[in-house]
């Protein structure tokens, strides 16, 4: 439980980080605007720093003065450390106190250590043991696969934007032997190509889009500084059809790229398909029609959908490789995903709903040989065909109609995904003899009794004693109540 709260603590104050700095933002530049690092509503900065000022100042927290100046040195001494790391990485200051009074070097003033003494001493002493009331009340299992679905999204968002930041550094290199050719006699041809491929260097990703938004000191960098005063002469004259595309948001295509938006309605997609794919090799392996899905709304199986965004963001710049080894690297990624979920419902909800044990080549019967060929045979033909008529299809959604669409979506998955969890949970409860304990529980109970369950989940069982199937003992496991015949 503890290792789930630490979790909660970075999600909610890298939020709470976020929120703060938007509305810092309204006031004094009367925009609300993400300056974070990341394409998301997090600010990791806040959250490791909460983390740490709790586990270094709990034991004091009832001295007040060993919390006020212990969040002070922490929390000053960590901003300094992150803002020289942002500084190294990005080639310029996150944020500079450095002209203000009472500054201490560029990233901190004694006024703001202040403040972070204040901010920690409520931190440690009231929101944390608020916080941590609030946390018990979800149950664990629920609790446990939101806080790491979170934490997921901004660890990919991380390192979407630490690999975006390390190749944007690269290509201002490069545009540096282009600045060679900034002379006055500058051919036109040679300048419309400069432009063409500053403007790419900003633009043509979402991530560097946002990195530019946060940290515009990134286009006023030495080399790139000469390049833009140059391109300021010649942008009346030569202005590209890229350029309009992507500064007229009017103009641009609805989920242009790769971005966020078009890895969700893959993941959706690719869960629709996969429902579809079941249902077929049901047929064909078993001779009857049989429901196989894996929420409790719709006909989705998040495996799929979650495998369909895995392969594209692995692939999806790959896609100049060959079938072959296309194939290859589609079975190896699509094997360790299907193992990872696997693992991951029997550690947290302790049901299984595949078993290969006894099969070719299988792998703690998570995975096999045969299923890793499937899963190349289908990362080759999302790939070559699914993902590019996808990606077209998506596109051409007006972009008015994309957003209220987007947002239905969205509510309508998290919903769907809440309550196929609490089924579940109140499912195996049900066979443990729990009796109901509210009202939710009750209308689980009635809504999604053990006939529509086990109609919805067929194959799903639980995991008696899962220490037996980490051991060389058989797995012991117990059906869900059988059908009514």
């Amino acid at each position: 439980m503890f290792f789930v709260n630490i979790l909660w603590y970075f999600v909610i104050f890298s939020f709470l980080g976020w929120l703060f700095n938007g509305i810092r933002n309204l006031f004094l530049e009367h925009k609300f605007y993400n300056k974070g690092f990341l394409t998301s509503c997090f600010c990791p900065t806040y959250g490791f720093s909460a983390i740490i000022c709790d586990l270094a100042l709990r034991p004091f927290v009832s001295n007040k003065i060993v919390l006020f100046f212990g969040s002070a040195i922490i929390l000053s001494a960590l901003s300094v450390v992150i803002g020289t790391f942002t500084e190294k990485l990005l080639g310029c200051k996150p944020w500079d106190y450095s002209d203000l009074k009472f500054s201490i070097g560029s990233y901190i003033t004694l006024p703001y250590a202040l403040l972070l003494g204040v901010s920690g001493t409520l931190l440690v002493g009231v929101i944390i043991p608020v916080l941590n009331t609030a946390l018990d009340l979800i149950p664990f299992n629920i609790s446990l696969i939101i806080v790491l679905s979170i934490c997921g999204l901004i660890f990919i968002d991380y390192s979407l934007s630490i690999v975006t930041t390390i190749r944007l550094k690269r290509r201002i290199k490069k545009l540096n032997n282009i600045s060679q050719l900034l002379g006055d006699d500058v051919p036109k041809d040679e300048a419309e190509e400069l432009e063409h491929n500053y403007n790419k260097l900003f633009t043509d990703n979402i991530i560097r889009r946002r990195l530019v938004s946060a940290f515009p000191e990134l286009k006023t960098t030495a080399y790139v500084k000469q390049i833009a005063d140059k391109l300021y002469e010649i942008r009346n004259e030569n202005m590209k059809e890229y350029t309009l595309v992507y500064d007229n948001k009017e103009e641009k295509p609805f989920a242009f790229g790769f971005c966020f938006t078009k890895l969700f309605y893959l993941f959706v997609i690719g869960s629709f398909i996969g429902t579809v794919l079941e249902t077929i090799w049901a047929i064909c392996a078993d001779g009857q029609f049989e429901m196989r899905v894996g929420m409790v709304y719709g006909p989705f199986i998040p495996v799929y959908g979650g495998g369909a965004c895995f392969l594209t963001i692995v692939l999806y710049k790959l896609y100049k490789l060959s079938d072959t080894l296309i194939f290859i690297i589609s079975a190896v990624v699509g094997a360790m995903f299907e193992y990872f979920c696997s693992w991951f419902q029997e550690e947290v909800f302790g049901t299984v709903s595949w078993d290969y044990t006894g099969t070719l080549l299988n792998l703690d019967g998570r995975t096999n040989l045969m299923y890793a060929l499937i899963w190349g045979f289908l990362g080759l033909v999302w790939v070559r065909y699914m993902y590019p008529f996808a990606s077209k299809l998506i596109e051409k959604i007006p972009v008015k109609v994309g957003a209220i669409l987007t947002t239905v979506l969205i509510i309508f998955m998290i919903f769907d995904s809440f309550m196929s969890i609490s089924a579940v949970y109140r499912w195996q409860q049900r066979i443990d003899g729990v009796p109901a304990s509210n009202y939710f529980e009750n209308y689980l109970d009635v809504s999604f009794n053990d006939d529509k369950m086990n109609f919805l989940f067929p194959h799903m069982t639980e995991i008696e004693d899962i220490s037996d199937k980490k051991g060389n003992s058989p797995i012991i496991t117990k059906q869900p109540a059988p059908k009514n015949q």
